[in-house]
């Protein structure tokens, strides 16, 4: 009888050391992924040192493509618009925009490949969805930017009404994107944003208060050249503005009397 009891003592003891770990092993996983159900719960995620560069990298590319370059080479075409056909400066702002928006383009590009590299692109949210329609459409511009027509004929218009409402909702769209790329960095890591959305704000609103104020540069200084005073004449140049009014045609000095200055028709003269 004492065998027998012996022999049951130490089948219960083989057993404990065999089960034991198995058990232990299966708690510790439990416990493991209660953590991270917790973790994924409360909307954050451990992230490696190396996909927290990759994150970092991705929204430093895509800000220098769509939150700098972007704008500022819409911005150089825009200026050039004021300047003479032909002219040196009107040269030099077009292929400033050109290669601006060619890096804007190589780097959007790298950023795109970086993304379907190392993220995992489930486009689930709306930060991937709508890069993946401005990568699409960055690259619809490019091609139409270089297959211009010619000027003079029938299809520059329709060409250029074309590149330019989709350029600028690519610009905007662009910047929206990095706002919400932003609030997806947060998301993941709960590391505080607010510092880089008052940045990107303040850069983004310097551009766009001097888009809107070069095109109002020029009417401004007209302002001031019809407030101010006219410049008194010296004798001489008097004698020679009364010259050049008696050798006009008689009838080119004759007025109409009937004739309004902001007539219509004076609008095709």
């Amino acid at each position: 009888m004492r065998n027998f009891h012996n022999l049951e003592l130490a089948a219960v003891s083989f057993c404990n050391a065999l089960l034991l770990p198995l058990v232990q092993g299966s708690a510790h996983e439990g416990l493991q992924k209660a953590r991270g159900q917790r973790s994924i719960g409360d909307g954050h995620e451990r992230l490696s040192h190396q996909k927290r560069f990759d994150i970092q990298l991705h929204g430093l590319l895509l800000w220098a493509s769509m939150g700098f370059l972007m704008p500022v080479g819409i911005l150089a075409i825009r200026m050039s618009g004021r300047l003479a056909r032909g002219s040196t400066q009107l040269k030099v702002f077009f292929y400033l925009h050109v290669v601006l928006q060619t890096l804007s383009l190589l780097l959007a590009t790298a950023g795109a490949i970086m993304s379907l590299r190392n993220f995992e692109n489930l486009f689930n949210n709306n930060h991937q969805r709508i890069g993946l329609a401005l990568y699409i459409a960055i690259w619809a511009q490019a091609v139409m930017g270089t297959f211009r027509p010619q000027r003079g004929k029938k299809e520059r218009s329709v060409w250029f009404l074309i590149h330019w409402i989709l350029g600028t909702i690519v610009s905007l769209v662009g910047i929206i994107n990095i706002y919400t790329g932003l609030n997806a960095y947060h998301k993941k890591t709960s590391k505080s944003i607010g510092l880089w959305n008052v940045l990107f704000t303040a850069e983004i609103s310097f551009i766009g208060f001097f888009y809107l104020f070069q095109d109002k540069w020029e009417f401004l200084q007209k302002q001031g050249v019809i407030l101010g005073e006219p410049e008194a004449m010296s004798p001489s140049d008097e004698q020679v503005v009364e010259t050049q009014t008696q050798r006009q045609n008689p009838k080119e000095l004759l007025a109409h009397p009937c004739t309004k200055q902001n007539a219509l028709r004076n609008l095709f003269d």
